[in-house]
C-alpha cells in the first residue's frame, strides 16, 4: 500500500467547507490502496464562529492519532500577535497594527518558514526524518502549503500534488494589485512547475491553472457529500405542520441572502402564514450592511431561527429536518454547500439565476466571468432534479406560491433526487487515488 503525505490546514474538527475535501481523502483513501498521513493543526470549536479560526491550540506538542487507515499529525498552533490582539480586544481596536503584522507574514512566509502556518512544515518534516512516503498531497488555500510540499519534494525526492480548492495568483483580492500579483505569480509559478499532478476542485479553476501552465494535465476532483452521512440521515423527516426553510455556513456580499430572506417573512406575514420557518445554522456573514438589515428584521418576525455552528454530522442532520434549503448564485463555482444538499435529499431553492445582488462585483473572481455564470450549479440541479430556480425577487414569490400549495396538499415537499452517486466524496477519492496510484 502506497503511502501519501497529505499537508492539510483546514481539518475537522474545524468546521469548514475547505477541511471536508481532505477529510475525505484520510476517509476513504485506504479503500484504494493508499495510507493517508495527514498534517494539519490542532483545531478547537471554543467559539463556535470565525475566532475558531485563530483560536490557539490545546497543546503546545505535536499530536499524533494512528489507525489501521491512517495517520493524522495535528501541530502546535499558538496565534501569532495580530490574532492575540483580536482575541483579547476584539475588531475595532489596533486595527493598523493588526494588519501591519498580517501583511509581513503574508510575504515574510514564502521567503522564510514563519508565520502560523510555518507548524505545519515543521510537521511533516520531523515526520519525514522518521517515515518514507511515495507522495505528498497540498491542497490550497492556504496556498503557501504549495511551497512546503514543494520543499519536502525536493530534499526527499518525492513526487508531489498540488490540490486547487481555490485559484492562487488569478483571486481578485491579489490581482487587482500590480505588486500583489506579480509576487503571488512568480511563486507559484516556481513552485508549481515540478508537480507530478495538479488537481483541481471545479472546471473554473482548471481553466486559469491551465493559463499558468498549458503543458501540464489538470485533473478536476469534485467535492461531493459524504455517502455515509446521506446513510445516517435517510430516516430523518422535516418537521410537521411547519413548512422550514434552512440555511448554513457563509453568507457572501453577492448573495442576495437579505432580500431572500425578507421576501420569504413578508410573503408569509400578507398571507398571514403562522406555519412558516427560517432556520438559519452558523451564520458567518461577510457583509456588514446584510448583518444590521437580518437584525432588524429578527427583531419583529418570529419566523426566523438563529443557530450556532455546529459540527458537520450534527449540521446535516439539523437541515434535514426542514423541506427546503436555499441556496445562493455562486456563478462559477458550484462550492460544496450544493452537494452537501444533494446528501440530504432536499428540495433546494436556487436564488437567482437572473437577479444580480448588490454586492456582485465584490465577488473574488468577477472579472474572470464567462458567458453562462449560472451554468455550474444550475447544471448540477437540472441533472440532480432537485432544484427550484427562481429568476429573480418577483418569481421567488410565484415558487412560494407553489411550494406552499404543494405543503397544504401533501403536508410535505417532495424530492426525487436522481443521479446523485457521481457527486459521492468516495467517488472523487477514488479518482483521486487512481491517479496517483498511475502517476507515482
Amino acid at each position: 500500500m502506497k503511502k501519501v503525505l497529505i499537508l492539510a490546514y483546514d481539518f475537522p474538527p474545524y468546521v469548514s467547507v475547505g477541511g471536508l475535501r481532505p477529510y475525505s481523502w484520510y476517509k476513504y483513501f485506504h479503500e484504494f490502496g493508499l495510507y493517508p498521513v495527514v498534517v494539519t493543526r490542532q483545531w478547537g470549536n471554543e467559539y463556535g464562529n470565525h475566532l475558531d479560526y485563530i483560536a490557539p491550540g490545546e497543546s503546545d506538542k505535536t499530536i499524533i492519532e494512528e489507525s489501521e487507515t491512517g495517520t493524522i499529525i495535528r501541530t502546535a498552533y499558538k496565534p501569532n500577535l495580530s490574532n492575540r490582539l483580536l482575541l483579547k480586544y476584539g475588531k475595532k481596536r489596533f486595527r493598523l497594527l493588526r494588519k501591519a503584522i498580517t501583511a509581513y507574514y503574508e510575504f515574510m512566509q514564502f521567503l522564510f518558514f514563519v508565520g502560523p502556518k510555518a507548524g505545519l512544515y515543521r510537521g511533516a518534516k520531523q515526520y519525514l526524518k522518521q517515515q518514507q512516503v511515495d507522495a505528498i498531497i497540498a491542497t490550497g488555500s492556504p496556498h503557501i502549503l504549495f511551497k512546503y510540499a514543494a520543499k519536502l519534494s525536493q530534499k526527499h525526492n518525492i513526487p508531489w500534488i498540488a490540490d486547487y480548492r481555490d485559484p492562487w495568483s488569478h483571486s481578485t483580492t491579489r490581482s487587482r494589485n500590480r505588486f500583489l500579483l506579480l509576487w503571488n505569480r512568480y511563486f507559484e509559478k516556481r513552485f508549481i512547475k515540478n508537480t507530478t499532478i495538479i488537481s483541481t476542485a471545479t472546471d473554473f479553476v482548471k481553466e486559469k491553472v491551465s493559463e499558468l501552465f498549458p503543458a501540464k494535465n489538470v485533473s478536476v476532483i469534485l467535492n461531493g457529500f459524504d455517502p455515509e452521512i446521506r446513510n445516517n440521515l435517510k430516516n430523518e423527516k422535516p418537521k410537521t405542520g411547519i413548512l422550514s426553510f434552512a440555511f448554513a455556513g457563509t453568507v457572501y456580499p453577492w448573495h442576495n441572502f437579505y432580500k431572500v430572506i425578507k421576501t420569504i417573512v413578508v410573503w408569509a406575514n400578507k398571507n398571514e402564514y403562522d406555519n412558516i420557518e427560517i432556520a438559519l445554522y452558523g451564520l458567518n456573514i461577510k457583509s456588514e450592511k446584510t448583518r444590521i438589515l437580518l437584525s432588524k428584521l429578527m427583531e419583529n418576525n418570529k419566523q426566523i431561527r438563529l443557530y450556532k455552528k455546529i459540527d458537520y454530522a450534527r449540521l446535516l442532520e439539523s437541515l434535514s429536518k426542514s423541506h427546503i434549503l436555499l441556496l445562493f448564485n455562486d456563478y462559477e463555482f458550484a462550492g460544496t454547500k450544493v452537494y452537501d444538499y444533494l446528501a440530504i435529499n432536499r428540495k433546494i431553492l436556487f436564488c437567482f439565476t437572473e437577479e444580480k445582488a448588490d454586492g456582485f462585483t465584490m465577488h473574488p473572481y468577477f472579472k474572470h466571468r464567462n458567458t453562462e455564470p449560472n451554468a455550474v450549479q444550475v447544471a448540477i440541479l437540472n441533472k440532480s432534479r432537485t432544484g427550484v430556480l427562481a429568476k429573480g425577487e418577483k418569481d421567488l414569490i410565484n415558487q412560494l406560491n407553489k411550494l406552499y400549495e404543494e405543503f397544504i396538499e401533501t403536508k410535505t415537499i417532495a424530492c426525487q433526487a436522481q443521479d446523485t452517486d457521481q457527486y459521492s466524496r468516495k467517488v472523487q477519492a477514488e479518482k483521486l487515488a487512481m491517479l496517483i496510484i498511475e502517476n507515482v
